[in-house]
C-alpha cells in the first residue's frame, strides 16, 4: 500500500527534500565527542551507509564548532546541528550545516531580558544568508515557560502546541518557510495527540516524528513504533528519528529500525490494537549522545533495567538520563530519576532530589527507594 501524506510543503535540508512530494527521510545523532573529530566523522560516515538522510551533531560551545568546521570538510552527509542554550552559535555552526535546530524553552537561558522573537529573528537571518533550513523542536522536558504558566499541572500538551504554533507563526512573519516542527514526548500516546493536533492547524508544515527517551532496545523501538504507526499511517510525519540508548558502534541501529518501521507501515504490518503499557513498569532513557559525560550511563540503564525486573508488574516510572541539558528538567515527572554526570549520578524522586551518589552505589540506593514505593502501593 502506499502511504498517505498530508499535503506538507517542500522544505530543503542538504541534498535531500522533505515534504509530501518526497519520501520520509530517516535520521539519527552522533553520540561521539564533537571535538573527537576522527570519532564523529567515522560515526556519521556509518550511520550514512546505514541509510541516515540526515545526521545531527550537538554544539554546546565554540570549540565545538571549530570542530564541526573539520567535520564538514570530510563528509558529504546531509548535517543538522543541535543548538542549546547559546543561540548566537548559530554564526558559527551554520556555514558547515544543512539545518538548524533550536528549541524554543532553551531560548530563556542566554541574553534573558532580550526577546525570544529578537533571538528567532537573529536564527533565522543567519539560516537564511548560509542556506540553512531550521527545525522548531519543541520538547516536553523544556518547554517555553512563557507557555507552562498559562495552563494548569495535568495539561503538558497545549504548552507544547502554542509554543509550536507561536513560532512558526513568527518565521511565516519573517518570510521564512524553510522549516520543520518536531513534538517530542517520552510518552507515545502524548506523541501521537500533540502531533495529531499540530497537524490539523498546520497541515503545511512538515512535521519532524520522535518518542524521546524511548530508552533500551527492544523497549525503546516498541514504544517509537507505537507512536509511528498512529501518526504515519494517517499521513502525518515527513522525517523521523528512532532514539535509541545504545553503545556508539551500535548507532546505526536507530537508521535500520526507523526504515523497518516505514516498510511496515505501508505494508500493512501494524497492530489493530495498542497497548501503551502504562500500568506496568516503564523505564525511560535518553538516547547516547555526544552531550553524554560518561559513557558508564549506557552500561547503567541496562543494569537498572535488569535491576527493576521484578518490579514489572507495578505502575511506576524510572527515568535514567545521560547528561546535565536534559537530566534535571526530564526527569521531573518519573518516580524515581537518575541523571549522570562525569563521576555521580543525581537520584530524584520525582522532582525532589535525593543527593548524588557514585556508579557503583547508584543502584542499591535506588533499589531502596524503588522497594518504599511499591510498599507504599504507589
Amino acid at each position: 500500500m502506499d502511504l498517505p501524506r498530508n499535503p506538507t510543503r517542500s522544505v530543503r535540508i542538504g541534498k535531500i527534500h522533505l515534504g509530501k512530494d518526497y519520501p520520509i527521510a530517516v535520521q539519527s545523532m552522533t553520540a561521539t565527542h564533537t571535538q573527537d573529530i576522527d570519532a564523529t566523522v567515522a560515526q556519521v560516515r556509518d550511520l550514512e551507509a546505514a541509510g541516515a538522510d540526515v545526521v545531527r551533531i550537538a554544539v554546546d560551545s565554540s570549540k565545538d564548532a571549530e570542530a564541526l568546521a573539520e567535520i564538514r570538510k570530510q563528509t558529504t552527509a546531509n548535517l543538522s546541528v543541535d543548538l542549546q542554550e547559546n543561540y548566537r552559535l548559530v554564526t558559527e555552526v551554520a556555514p558547515h550545516v544543512d539545518k538548524v535546530r533550536y528549541n524554543p524553552g532553551h531560548l530563556y537561558h542566554h541574553e534573558r531580558q532580550k526577546p525570544w522573537q529578537d533571538k528567532v529573528k537573529f536564527i533565522a537571518d543567519v539560516c537564511a544568508e548560509n542556506d540553512c533550513a531550521i527545525r522548531v523542536g519543541v520538547n516536553c522536558g523544556s518547554v517555553d515557560p512563557a507557555q507552562i504558566e498559562k495552563y494548569g499541572e495535568d495539561d503538558s500538551i497545549s504548552p507544547m502546541l502554542q509554543s509550536a504554533w507561536e513560532h512558526c507563526a513568527l518565521l511565516d512573519s519573517l518570510g521564512f518557510h524553510r522549516y520543520v516542527v518536531s513534538l517530542k514526548d517520552s510518552d507515545p500516546k502524548k506523541v501521537v495527540e500533540v502531533n495529531q493536533r499540530f497537524a490539523v492547524e498546520r497541515p503545511d508544515v512538515p512535521l519532524h516524528l520522535g518518542v524521546t527517551e524511548a530508552g533500551l532496545p527492544p523497549d525503546g523501538i516498541i514504544k517509537t513504533r507505537m507512536a509511528f504507526e498512529q501518526l504515519i499511517s494517517k499521513g502525518i510525519g515527513d522525517t523521523i528519528r528512532v532514539s535509541l540508548t545504545v553503545p556508539n558502534p551500535q548507532k546505526s541501529q536507530e537508521i535500520a529500525a526507523g526504515r523497518q518501521i516505514i516498510a511496515d507501515i505501508a505494508a500493512g504490518r501494524v497492530r489493530s490494537f495498542v497497548d501503551f503499557g502504562l500500568d506496568t513498569l516503564n523505564i525511560i532513557s535518553c538516547p547516547s549522545c555526544s552531550r553524554v559525560e560518561n559513557q558508564a550511563f549506557i552500561e547503567l540503564a541496562q543494569q537498572v533495567k535488569a535491576m527493576t525486573a521484578y518490579a514489572k508488574d507495578h505502575a511506576l516510572t524510572i527515568a535514567v538520563m545521560g547528561c546535565r541539558v536534559n537530566g534535571p528538567g526530564e526527569t521531573d515527572d518519573a518516580d524515581l530519576g537518575l541523571w549522570c554526570g562525569p563521576n555521580f549520578v543525581n537520584l530524584k524522586k520525582g522532582s525532589e532530589e535525593l543527593g548524588a551518589y557514585p556508579y557503583d552505589k547508584i543502584l542499591d540506593r535506588l533499589k531502596q527507594e524503588l522497594d518504599q514505593l511499591i510498599a507504599a502501593g504507589v
